[in-house]
C-alpha cells in the first residue's frame, strides 16, 4: 500500500511565500532540574508557614535593625561604641512606643466603654429596616428550619435495642475565664516575642558589619570577588535602609494628618485612629481600603447619618492617596520602586503564607527580594519582573 502525503519532495523546491516564518526561541529545558526546583519551593512555602513563629520574629529584628542602624552609626561616627549606642537607642526607642501606648490608655478604653453603645446602635439600624426585610427574612428562616428536619429524618440513627441506653452528650456552657485566660496567654506570648526582638535587633545593631566581612571573606579567595561582593551589600543596605526610613516617616505624616483631620471633624478617639491609619498605611492598595472602611464605620456609629460616614471616610482615603501617589513615589529612589503586579501578588502570597503580619511584611521582604537580585546575576530575571 502506498501513503501519499503532503510533505515535498527532496529535491523540489519550495513555493515562494510573502509571510515570513515565525520567530521561535528554542531552549533547551531539564524536565528533572525544573522538578526538582518545583518541589523545593514548595518545601520553602510549607517551612515558612510551618516556622512563622520563629521566622517572623527574625523577619521584625533585621528590618528594625536596618531602619536604626543610621542612628548608631551616627553615634559610633561621636567616638561612642555601637555597643552602648544600640543600647541607647534601643532603650529610646523602647521608651518612646511605652510612653505613646501609656497616653493612649484613656482613648482606648473610652473605645471598650462605647461598644456596648456601638452595639445598641447597631441594633436599631437593623431594627429600623425590620419592616421591610421581615418577610424575606421568615420566608429563608422557614425553607432553612424544613431542609434541616429533612436532614435530621435521613440521618436518624437506628432505634437502640433491648438493654441499649441512648446517651447524648451536651456542649459545655459559654464560660467567660477560658476567654480571658486565652487572651492573657496570648498577651503573655506576644510580650516574650517583642522581648525576643529587642534582643535580636539589639546584636544586631552591635555587632556593626560583623556579618558583612563574613560574607565578603566566604565570597572568594580572589580580591576582585571581595569587591563586588563589597558593593553588592553596600547597595542593599542602603535600598532597604532608605525604603524603610521613607516607609517610617510617610507612616508617620498619615498618623498626624489623619489625627488632626478627624479631631477638627470632631471624631472621637482621634489619636488611635490615626496611629491606626498610620500602620495600615505601609499595607499597598488594602491598607488604605481598611482604613476607609473602617473610619467610615466608626463615624456612622458615632454620628448616625451616612453623610458624616461619607465625609470622614473620604478624608481618609484622600489623605493616604495623596501619600501613595505624590509623597512616597518623590522620597523613593527609582531603584527601590516595584511595579503594581509584582506589589500585589506578593501581598497575596505573604498574607497567604503569615496572614495579617505578612501583609504588613510583604513589601519589605520584596524590596530584600528585588535588590538581592538585582545584584546577582543569575536572578536578573526575576529582579526585572519586580521592579517598573
Amino acid at each position: 500500500m502506498k501513503l501519499v502525503t503532503n510533505q515535498p519532495a527532496p529535491n523540489a523546491q519550495r513555493a515562494p511565500s510573502d509571510q515570513p516564518a515565525p520567530a521561535a526561541v528554542t531552549r533547551p529545558i531539564d524536565i528533572r532540574s525544573a522538578a526538582l526546583t518545583l518541589l523545593a519551593g514548595l518545601a520553602v512555602v510549607l517551612m515558612l508557614q510551618y516556622a512563622q513563629a520563629m521566622i517572623i520574629p527574625i523577619v521584625l529584628g533585621v528590618l528594625i535593625s536596618y531602619a536604626l542602624d543610621p542612628v548608631v552609626s551616627a553615634f559610633a561616627r561621636w567616638r561612642v561604641p555601637r555597643p552602648i549606642g544600640a543600647a541607647i537607642v534601643l532603650v529610646a526607642v523602647t521608651a518612646a512606643g511605652g510612653r505613646l501606648i501609656y497616653g493612649l490608655r484613656a482613648e482606648g478604653a473610652a473605645i471598650v466603654q462605647q461598644l456596648p453603645d456601638a452595639a445598641r446602635r447597631v441594633r436599631k439600624v437593623f431594627e429600623s429596616d425590620r419592616p421591610a426585610t421581615a418577610n424575606a427574612i421568615q420566608q429563608v428562616q422557614k425553607a432553612a428550619n424544613e431542609l434541616e428536619k429533612a436532614a435530621d429524618a435521613a440521618a436518624a440513627p437506628a432505634p437502640p435495642g433491648s438493654g441499649v441506653t441512648r446517651v447524648q452528650v451536651e456542649s459545655p456552657p459559654f464560660n467567660v475565664s477560658d476567654y480571658f485566660l486565652w487572651g492573657s496567654i496570648g498577651i503573655a506570648t506576644a510580650v516574650g516575642q517583642l522581648v525576643l526582638i529587642l534582643f535580636l535587633v539589639y546584636f544586631l545593631l552591635a555587632s556593626g558589619d560583623l556579618y558583612r566581612r563574613k560574607l565578603v571573606k566566604i565570597a572568594g579567595p580572589s580580591l576582585t570577588e571581595k569587591k563586588i561582593t563589597l558593593q553588592i551589600l553596600s547597595e542593599i543596605d542602603r535600598q532597604i535602609e532608605r525604603f524603610l526610613l521613607v516607609q517610617v516617616f510617610t507612616s508617620v505624616i498619615v498618623a498626624v494628618a489623619t489625627w488632626l483631620a478627624f479631631r477638627w471633624l470632631g471624631v472621637q478617639q482621634p489619636a488611635v485612629w490615626g496611629i491606626v491609619a498610620g500602620v495600615f498605611n505601609s499595607i499597598p492598595y488594602f491598607g488604605p481600603v481598611l482604613v476607609s472602611g473602617g473610619t467610615a464605620a466608626v463615624a456612622f456609629l458615632q454620628f448616625g447619618n451616612v453623610r458624616m460616614a461619607l465625609i470622614v471616610s473620604g478624608v481618609a482615603l484622600a489623605i493616604t492617596s495623596l501619600e501613595g501617589l505624590l509623597l512616597t513615589p518623590w522620597l523613593t529612589s527609582r531603584a527601590a520602586r516595584m511595579n503594581a503586579v509584582a506589589v500585589f501578588i506578593g501581598l497575596l502570597f505573604w498574607g497567604w503564607v503569615w496572614n495579617v503580619w505578612g501583609m504588613l511584611l510583604a513589601v519589605p521582604m520584596l524590596m530584600v527580594i528585588k535588590s538581592i537580585c538585582d545584584h546577582v546575576e543569575d536572578f536578573h530575571g526575576v529582579g526585572e519582573l519586580l521592579g517598573e
